[in-house]
């Protein structure tokens, strides 16, 4: 039977995927279209080395630094794009710079954050040092200072850190306002915003697991939603997945902490503890030792694991810093460009 009287059905069935893509009235050419896939394919092998070290080290301080690593290279790839786009500042829509410079605020808010409890980590570490050096000492009030060290150690774990209750908020705003936006005759444009939609998923999505590890709540936990149009959405998809099933059973098993170096140390503070009652303790007992010993293995990875992380948050504040400094002082230099009383005065040169 023709069918040739039926009406024309579009070729697929549930809406044109590349309506996304590409913007009315142009198109993507062979190198615009080259820088994008080359971005999104960076991005999506990143988020697929990051699942691979999800089952056994996820929420480790190692995972963590490996997280916040690849994070810095995707936002550095953003600057690299610009410039690759030629795509100056001046023709930039100015929701975009609103979008961006409100953004990376609360970004810079998120870091110090995560800073400030990293600084709060490295001080619970430094009473685990004196605890070791007041074992080591042979004073006769030893065991006293030890117990306080340790005391010390119990009290700092479990008191709350006021900053990361600000991180709530920014991670909702920052939900609430995820969007790829509508971008009109401008490819260049399209590309940079799609570029940046993945980075701010990615940004969001991790910034979320550092505040759930760090404070200890599966409500800083986020789940979001992309379009299935990015070569990165499935590789995405598979690491929320496995990440947040893996959370959920971590805190649904009782664990007070998810940061998988400080509950190692606190286990065996717990252990230690009871051995050190009223200034006497069993110094000569073999389990005593082991306990010691074991104590202060994890003392050093646990502080190995901080320096590296407190240093990677330091450099992503710094990326985040100067990106914002260079669009500021873009923006200034255009301005003052289109300001100029003599522009629209001088003759054309023949």
């Amino acid at each position: 039977m023709s069918r040739s009287h039926e009406p024309h059905r579009p070729f697929f069935p549930f809406g044109n995927p590349f309506r996304g893509i590409l913007p009315k009235g142009s198109y993507l050419s062979p190198k615009l279209r080259a820088l994008l896939n080359a971005f999104e394919e960076t991005l999506a092998e990143r988020l697929r080395k990051l699942e691979r070290k999800t089952s056994e080290d996820l929420c480790s301080l190692p995972w963590m630094l490996l997280a916040m690593e690849l994070l810095c290279e995707t936002h550095n790839d953003v600057k690299s794009l610009i410039t690759e786009l030629e795509l100056p500042v001046c023709d930039w829509d100015e929701k975009w710079i609103d979008v961006y410079l409100d953004n990376s605020v609360k970004l810079l808010d998120m870091c110090i954050a995560f800073s400030s409890e990293l600084s709060r980590l490295n001080q619970a570490h430094l009473l685990l040092q004196c605890f070791l050096h007041n074992l080591d000492s042979g004073s006769s009030c030893q065991f006293v200072r030890a117990r306080s060290s340790l005391d010390g150690w119990r009290q700092h774990i479990t008191v709350k850190n006021p900053r990361l209750e600000n991180s709530y908020s920014i991670l909702e705003n920052l939900q609430k306002i995820l969007n790829l936006p509508k971008i009109k005759n401008s490819a260049k444009g399209k590309v940079l915003m799609r570029c940046m939609y993945g980075v701010k998923v990615m940004t969001l999505f991790i910034c979320s697991i550092f505040a759930t590890a760090f404070s200890g709540s599966p409500k800083y936990l986020l789940e979001l939603n992309v379009p299935e149009s990015f070569l990165w959405s499935q590789a995405f998809t598979d690491l929320q997945t496995n990440v947040t099933r893996e959370v959920k059973n971590m805190f649904s098993s009782g664990r007070t902490t998810i940061v998988k170096e400080v509950e190692a140390v606190d286990t065996c503070v717990k252990k230690l503890y009871p051995m050190i009652t009223d200034g006497v303790g069993p110094v000569e007992t073999e389990e005593f030792k082991i306990c010691t010993s074991d104590l202060g293995e994890r003392a050093r990875k646990f502080a190995q694991g901080l320096d590296i992380l407190i240093k990677q948050v330091d450099g992503f504040f710094q990326i985040l810093l100067s990106g914002r400094d260079a669009l500021l002082c873009n923006l200034r230099a255009s301005s003052a460009i289109s300001d100029d009383p003599m522009r629209d005065n001088v003759e054309p040169q023949l």
